[in-house]
């Protein structure tokens, strides 16, 4: 029995070098597995903004289309959450059980993530299905775009399990090491997306319907080779049917560290009713155009502190499980120098150039010019937020469940949202103070958590 204890103890042991978490040099570790994070989010956003080109040059009704499936971007954007409540707590938590060479319990997170992605999918679709129409009418579709919208939801609805089994098991992925296989996941769906949308829009005249087909079948395509790699022989966690059945034990810890990352992306929703609504009756369509524009620059500028933070995840959450407390240091402060020296470089060439940031994605010049003035408003405190991602994630990545929900509530649900209803009140320029609320809430949570991570770290490494 002790002899095949050491003999399983040692294939664990030389599999985890393979993927070098607990060996290789963190700087070096952290870049190789960053690198491939970066281009797969980089490769997201571009092919969604591919699927809407394609959208918005359909004959005659290209425009109304266009806005109709922007709509829909809040239902998809709480898909996706549910689908990092699952992930974003069960990888890191697999990460930690691999660092103490506890693999069973690894396999057993995995599988019951895979259960849970699989009913979270079930349930989300059946509520789109049923509902979705008004919640589309909600989110700010009118008379003239919500059969573009519901055409689109209708389909989309469909392919929910392949959009979680992608999303969340390639997490997995990542989780052990393997970056490139990850990013393989995303680079596939995007070049099936692409190669699709022209051939369902428009050669087959499918129109929004084809759009929203060609993601689900793209999306099916990755969540096939996600599953075929983690039922494979390269996967050193690997899904078995005996891990499918959820156990609460196993199961509830992964769903407490998820709850940050799922608030994170859910309350992007509700910011984005919050900011246009707010926009629309101080300033109008041109307010609102200008954060439209401020959304997608962020949405852009935030990837690489992503990958970073996707990156550093499996090192810190391997070696504090280890307890190897000089990597998960060398990890964490690496991962800070890097998102601040990021964030101040953005934040330099915001304030040095926002014509042409702005002008990437506008030619009227009112537009361009209200954008300009925003953006250094909206944009003041982007030099901290490197300390923000890096001290958040790492609270992730060690487990620490209840810190992480209220430092994704902090900053979101506690500060930010309620700034902009009550800056307006108190300012002169009402459109000026709703995007302000954006640098005072920055301020406020970046200085709340580093503060607590910064009087925590050592308490947790102490206990290592």
């Amino acid at each position: 029995m002790e002899k095949e204890y050491q003999k399983n103890k040692k294939i664990d042991t030389d599999q985890s070098r393979e993927n070098d978490l607990g060996t290789k040099p963190v700087g070096k570790l952290l870049f190789s597995l960053a690198l491939p994070a970066i281009t797969a989010q980089i490769v997201n956003v571009l092919y969604n903004m591919v699927d809407r080109i394609y959208i918005g040059h359909i004959p005659v009704i290209g425009a109304q289309a266009l806005t109709g499936v922007g709509v829909t971007m809040p239902i998809i954007m709480l898909i996706s959450a549910f689908a990092a409540l699952v992930s974003m707590g069960g990888a890191p938590r697999a990460s930690i059980m691999m660092g103490k060479g506890q693999k069973a319990t690894a396999q057993q997170i995995l599988g019951n993530c895979m259960t849970a992605l699989i009913i979270a999918a079930a349930i989300l679709t059946a509520v789109v299905l049923l509902f979705g129409r008004d919640l589309l009418l909600m989110f700010g579709a009118s008379e003239n775009t919500i059969e573009y919208a519901w055409a689109y939801m209708a389909v989309y609805a469909w392919g929910t399990v392949f959009v979680q089994i992608s999303l969340g098991m390639n997490a997995f992925i990542t989780a052990q090491g393997f970056s490139k296989i990850s990013m393989l996941t995303v680079v596939i769906g995007a070049v099936c997306n692409i190669i699709l949308d022209p051939i369902f829009i428009f050669g087959l005249n499918l129109g929004v319907r084809g759009a929203a087909l060609a993601t689900i079948i793209s999306q099916a395509v990755s969540a096939v080779w996600v599953i075929r790699f983690l039922t494979g022989k390269k996967t050193y966690l690997r899904i078995c049917p005996e891990n499918l059945w959820i156990k609460p034990k196993v199961f509830f810890p992964c769903m407490a560290l998820g709850l940050s990352p799922f608030i994170m992306q859910s309350t992007e929703s509700i910011l984005f009713v919050c900011f246009n609504s707010s926009l629309l009756k101080y300033g109008g369509d041109m307010a609102v155009g200008a954060m439209t524009i401020l959304t997608s620059i962020m949405q852009f500028a935030m990837l690489p502190l992503q990958g970073l933070t996707q990156g550093a995840q499996p090192i810190t959450s391997f070696n504090y499980g280890a307890q190897n407390k000089e990597r998960v240091k060398k990890c964490f402060y690496l991962l800070l120098r890097s998102s601040l020296i990021y964030s101040g470089a953005l934040w330099i060439l915001v304030l040095l150039f926002p014509n042409v940031f702005a002008g990437i994605f506008a030619t009227d010049a009112e537009l361009v010019a209200t954008t300009v003035h925003a953006m250094r408003i909206y944009m003041a405190a982007s030099l901290i937020l490197g300390v923000q991602i890096a001290c958040q994630q790492t609270f992730i990545s060690m487990g620490n469940a209840k810190t992480s929900v209220f430092l994704a509530l902090l900053r979101k649900v506690i500060l930010l949202i309620p700034l902009i209803y009550i800056l307006p009140q108190l300012l002169s320029n009402k459109v000026d103070a709703v995007f302000m609320a954006e640098p005072v809430a920055d301020i406020i949570a970046v200085s709340v958590t580093a503060t607590l991570f910064f009087r925590s770290f050592r308490k947790y490494l102490y206990t290592l």
